[in-house]
């Protein structure tokens, strides 16, 4: 059984990757458009599984996880790219959220 990855683990798996093509990480505005491209793939599959808009038929079939794993590439990309670590983004969100937004929204009682 393979271990859960860590966000380090996904940054060196990706960067593992993209390191054996002459090309690299695409620019910071290519990733952008990317990353806009991959965010409309999302919303189009959630608007067809939840919104009112079927598929086509001869249209591929794709699933909600899949369009956020392309996501999570795009994103993981940028971020080495821009030697980030998703980690300390990851830390550093939430904990604004702890604080910032404590109180904003009913608590689950028990639940903190």
């Amino acid at each position: 059984m393979q271990k859960d990855k860590t966000l380090k683990d996904i940054q060196q798996e990706v960067d593992q990757y993209i390191g054996q093509f002459k090309e690299g990480y695409f620019s910071p505005l290519s990733m952008m458009a990317r990353l806009t491209e991959e965010l409309g793939e999302l919303a189009r599959e959630v608007n067809h599984h939840y919104g009112e808009k079927p598929k086509k038929t001869a249209e591929e079939e794709s699933t909600i996880e899949e369009e956020l794993g392309d996501l999570l590439f795009v994103i993981t990309c940028f971020a080495n790219q821009q030697n980030i670590s998703l980690e300390k983004a990851h830390n550093r969100v939430m904990t604004k959220f702890k604080t910032r937004d404590k109180d904003r929204w009913t608590r689950i009682e028990g639940k903190e």
